[in-house]
């Protein structure tokens, strides 16, 4: 029972933890899943390139094939570059991150930690008055980088579970209060009329 968990662990540690959904899955981890479904073939990561499409159709006793360039091409690290004068501190590019490297807040400046940057491109899509592009990182993706996204990605998906936890019970909680404050508004009514009735009565 264990063969096939074991299996989607070990892919997943061949994958770079980009996390950048350009396999169309969203992260390395989903992606090593529909891999052992035999849902997506082992063709779809830019940044892994060749070298991870070798290294996967050794592990799957496969052989290796083309990589799928229409969604995208290998290449150096890129990090993101915020242009401080456009922010406009909107946070999306916070919530595009998978890795947790842009720190800022709500209508302030935000910045990128490029020590933590992948390169997924993801907040460049998200910025709404195009103020952030990719800059050659002048340093290789490595194996410990590879590692610590991972963790980073990780954490942030059990932050946002606990989050969108918090806001469900929160949503039953409210609905739950609002049927009990009609139920004591209608108790409320009921009563008024029956006094109402009685001082009427002869």
């Amino acid at each position: 029972m264990t063969a096939v968990p074991d299996l989607v662990d070990r892919i997943d540690d061949l994958l770079p933890q980009t996390q950048c959904t350009r396999c169309g899955y969203a992260g390395c981890r989903p992606y090593a899943e529909a891999i052992v479904a035999g849902a997506a073939d082992i063709d779809r990561c830019p940044p892994g390139g060749e070298t991870t499409i070798a290294a996967l159709a050794s592990l799957l006793a496969r052989e290796p094939v083309p990589l799928d360039t229409t969604r995208g091409t290998p290449g150096p690290l890129l990090v993101a570059r915020i242009d401080e004068s456009a922010c406009i501190g909107c946070t999306l590019c916070i919530k595009a991150c998978p890795v947790d490297a842009i720190i800022g807040a709500n209508k302030r400046m935000h910045g990128v930690l490029e020590s933590l940057c992948s390169g997924c491109e993801l907040c460049v899509t998200s910025c709404p008055v195009d103020c952030i592009t990719m800059a050659p990182a002048a340093r290789a993706w490595t194996a410990a980088d590879a590692m610590l996204a991972r963790e980073r990605h990780e954490q942030r998906q059990r932050r946002r579970a606990r989050a969108s936890a918090i806001s469900r019970e929160r949503a039953v909680a409210a609905a739950l209060g609002d049927d009990a404050a009609r139920r004591r508004a209608a108790i409320a009514k009921a009563i008024e009329r029956a006094r109402v009735r009685r001082r009427q009565a002869p």
